[in-house]
């Protein structure tokens, strides 16, 4: 088994199963230069010969809370650099040449949603929440990930709202492959990863570029569409209050 350790998160490959696990307390929200580097630990685990599926899931209280608010209230010019980091990790996910299986459990906020509608399959533990809360944070950005989730005016609402919707609730829409007690969530991703990394490794990549040439539209340019309306939106003095409410902890006044 090879495996390697970064600040917010480490890996391990095995019988051609990489795991990545995000591990950054409180919440496993990601600074932008974090966020950076687990865009290149994904694309450079696609390239790697051993590599035949890769299972991203989470320590801690949830799967992921987004970005660091906190980082950008105290630097907002790091904006331009989270929505980069951002970019390459969705992107890192959904054009990997080899599958991406998730497991969420707990809160899936903001990027955790990026990592989650960019992912080939999705594996979910009862306890698991979904939720995009950007108008909250004074930002954009997300509702095409979410898109692959829900359908258009479930998405709107979400976005709209800042709702969350549990996992047991959310299967009905179709992208959760398997919903399962906490303790079960590992397993469950691995036996699924492990099934296809059993069958022909250029087959399985062939089938991935294929899949991803046959969907409607383009993931990409549609999230940098968004994410220009994220930078419109961090120009307001909205945008700040939200921020600095949620830094102290109180409601944001309009």
């Amino acid at each position: 088994m090879n495996s390697a350790t970064h600040t917010a998160f480490h890996t391990s490959i095995d019988a051609g199963v990489a795991e990545l696990v995000i591990d950054r307390p409180p919440v496993n929200a990601l600074n932008s230069q974090e966020w950076l580097d687990l865009a290149h630990t994904l694309e450079a685990l696609g390239q790697d010969p051993q590599v035949r599926v890769i299972v991203i899931r989470a320590e801690g209280r949830g799967f992921c809370a987004g970005v660091d608010i906190k980082e950008l209230d105290a630097h907002p010019e790091l904006i331009v650099k989270v929505n980069a980091g951002n970019y390459a990790t969705f992107k890192a996910v959904h054009r990997n040449p080899v599958p991406v299986i998730v497991a969420v459990h707990g809160f899936v906020l903001g990027g955790g949603i990026g990592i989650t509608g960019a992912a080939d399959i999705v594996v979910a533990s009862e306890c698991a929440t979904f939720a995009l809360p950007e108008v909250d944070r004074g930002a954009m950005g997300g509702g095409a990930h979410l898109q692959r989730l829900f359908p258009v005016q479930k998405v709107r609402y979400l976005f709209f709202t800042g709702d969350k919707i549990g996992a047991v609730e959310a299967r009905q829409y179709g992208f959760i492959e398997r919903v399962v007690p906490r303790e079960q969530l590992r397993e469950t991703a691995l036996q699924i990863a492990h099934k296809i990394a059993s069958k022909s490794p250029a087959m399985i990549r062939i089938a991935k570029e294929a899949l991803n040439g046959i969907e409607d539209g383009n993931l990409e340019d549609k999230y940098r569409w968004e994410q220009g309306f994220t930078l419109q939106a961090y120009t307001s003095e909205d945008s700040a209050e939200t921020r600095r409410a949620f830094v102290e902890k109180r409601d944001a006044t309009f």
